[in-house]
């Protein structure tokens, strides 16, 4: 037999999940090229925080300031915010900024609000203690702030509005739309209202019609993509001032941190970015085990995206890791509701004609989470590793080629960024 160690529960007290396969399986891990960086220590975190990009320093941009917003992920995204936050608050305090002009907004975008469980996970307990921490509301609050060349109307959290210094603070890694998440995606769609969210999804279906044959948007496709292009408008209109974007390890961990001005620091960001996910391409294999940690709760809308491609156009079957105690993230605009009604948007994965079976396993049960993949009599759910590996061995024997991505939701091939002629 042989032994895989992958990581999980990224908020629960991370550990490793040890899985086995037959020795007679020709297994392979393909990690990404910067799985086992180095995290970065509290003093290269300050010196990153306090030297902006295309900036001065946030203790400059904040005097005079009266009402500061630091907006942040949610739990769909890694980013250890809580190892970031004293560094901007030393700042803000050098500038003399009161902790009663600080509050801090999460950007939840069409995503669910947080509870104060996920404040502290994400800020720490210090944070709470000092400062009001708020959920956005993309139902209600939001103001008006222009519309960008492609025709979106920019309808913006109020409170971030009326605030005079605008920081975020995000990670980067790759995105199945915007080629890489991070940037100007804290405003859109993070803090923008739900009308504003849904149409700046619906653009990327208006984008494949008007330009068929195109590559328009997917993993690491970032230069000319649209959305990305759509985001960096909106990011304008909003006024944010600085966006602090950290680049993370197989384990979830800060690596890299690049801050500044939004548009050269995001593109600085995803400038490293681009080879610190890459990953080498599989050799098209029978079997594909996709495990997922930094975004365990988006498995399925984001960790198959990686496996389809990585397995044999003669067809193949993919185990997809999605061990998560919060189950599927609930998603206002893609999600289900109800066994006949969802979201605006209601997404679910479909499976490419080589995929022979979908595996989904996790330990923790989530049937109404199944709804984010079709109906089909190739997906499975199982919730631990010997009902997977029943399933696989009655379709595999001795030889049959394994590939194990361990970051799949954050890993990418060069080939999807090629473009399809």
């Amino acid at each position: 037999m042989s032994l895989i160690r992958l990581p999980q529960l990224a908020w629960y007290g991370t550990k490793e999940l040890e899985l086995t396969l037959p020795g007679s399986w020709q297994a392979e891990v393909y990690n990404m090229a910067g799985f086992d960086r180095p995290a970065m220590k509290p003093d290269e975190i300050k010196v990153a925080i306090a030297n902006l990009i295309g900036s001065p320093p946030i203790r400059e941009l904040a005097r005079g300031k009266s009402e500061v917003v630091i907006i942040f992920d949610d739990m769909t995204r890694v980013t250890r915010v809580a190892e970031l936050v004293p560094f901007v608050l030393e700042e803000l305090a050098e500038a003399g900024i009161p902790d009663s002009g600080i509050q801090f907004i999460c950007a939840t975008g069409s995503h669910m609000a947080l509870d104060r469980l996920s404040f502290v996970k994400k800020l720490g307990e210090a944070t709470l203690a000092r400062f009001p921490v708020y959920n956005h509301n993309p139902f209600d609050n939001c103001t008006y702030v222009g519309t960008t060349s492609y025709g979106t109307d920019i309808y913006l959290n109020a409170e971030v509005m009326k605030c005079d210094l605008k920081i975020a603070i995000g990670s980067v890694v790759p995105h199945p739309n915007t080629g890489f998440g991070g940037g100007g995606k804290i405003i859109l769609p993070g803090v923008c209202s739900m009308e504003t969210i849904e149409y700046f999804h619906r653009l990327e279906a208006e984008f494949k019609q008007k330009y068929p044959g195109r590559l328009i948007a997917g993993m690491g496709v970032f230069d000319d993509n649209p959305l990305r292009l759509n985001i960096e408008e909106a990011t304008a209109l909003a006024g944010l001032d600085v966006k602090i974007d950290g680049i993370v390890n197989a384990w979830g961990e800060t690596v890299a941190i690049f801050a500044g001005t939004p548009e050269p620091t995001w593109a600085a960001a995803v400038g490293e970015a681009r080879a610190h996910y890459l990953t080498p391409e599989t050799k098209g294999e029978g079997i594909v085990i996709a495990n997922t940690f930094t975004k365990a709760n988006e498995a399925i809308m984001i960790g198959l995206n990686t496996a389809f491609s990585a397995v044999s156009d003669n067809g193949g079957d993919i185990v997809l890791i999605a061990n998560v105690p919060d189950g599927q993230v609930t998603h206002y605009l893609m999600g289900n509701f109800g066994k006949t009604t969802g979201g605006k948007l209601k997404l679910q994965a479909k499976i490419p004609q080589n995929i022979n079976h979908v595996i989904i396993y996790t330990e923790y049960p989530d049937v109404a989470g199944r709804g984010y993949i079709e109906a089909s009599d190739k997906v499975l759910f199982v919730n631990n590793w010997d009902e997977a590996m029943q399933a696989l061995q009655q379709f595999h024997r001795a030889g049959t080629k394994v590939a194990v991505l361990p970051s799949a939701e954050i890993q990418y091939f060069r080939s999807q960024i090629k473009e399809k002629r």
